[in-house]
């Protein structure tokens, strides 16, 4: 072979090779591809899972909270229901009281 052929003939399997050398990558890609989206899914329905359990926990920890609030109106009911209670109870002793010390000063 001469020297000029036998360099276009190296030239021409660099190219080939080269070619193939970067194709090699693409398929490996798009092999590679689907596994990855399906481990991003993965992923992602893990996150989404989390996600859930904590926005249920949550729901359940607010729906407590109104339980407390409502507990603690309830008291707050029932002591001012009290509390007026011993208030009239007071005044009218006191309106008694009264009435007792008005007698026996007009019978003095």
């Amino acid at each position: 072979m001469s020297r000029p052929m036998l360099l276009v003939f190296l030239f021409i399997m660099l190219i080939i090779t080269s070619q193939f050398e970067w194709r090699q990558p693409l398929v490996v890609d798009t092999d590679m591809a689907p596994i990855a989206s399906q481990k991003h899914q993965q992923v992602s329905r893990r996150e989404e899972a989390v996600k859930e359990k904590i926005i249920l926990s949550q729901e359940k920890k607010i729906q407590r909270l109104n339980e407390l609030v409502r507990s603690l109106e309830l008291q707050l009911l029932r002591c001012k229901g009290n509390n007026k209670t011993t208030n009239d109870t007071v005044s009218h002793l006191t309106e008694h009281i009264l009435e007792l010390e008005r007698k026996q000063i007009l019978e003095d």
